[in-house]
């Protein structure tokens, strides 16, 4: 990977409540599993301002609207799985 990456997930209460509480720990129990807890700054922030487009991701400084359990092992492993 060689470079630290930031994760930033919106934790703001229209988020949380469209599924980023799920996708919380499914963040942290990928960067556990991949052993990237070290290798990756991963914070949370009260609202992004996309309320109507969550639940919302940040990586680095790319945003993702629309986060799922079904899109965001496709989203982590983009980043985070050598090619």
């Amino acid at each position: 990977m060689g470079q630290e990456r930031n994760i930033t997930i919106c934790l703001g209460s229209s988020c949380f409540s469209r599924g980023n509480k799920i996708i919380l720990d499914i963040i942290k129990n990928y960067l556990k599993q991949h052993n990237l807890e070290s290798a990756v700054f991963f914070s949370g922030e009260l609202c992004t301002g996309l309320c109507e487009e969550g639940p919302v991701l940040k990586v680095d400084d790319e945003v993702f609207k629309g986060v799922s359990t079904e899109n965001i092992y496709e989203i982590l492993n983009r980043f985070f799985v050598p090619e």
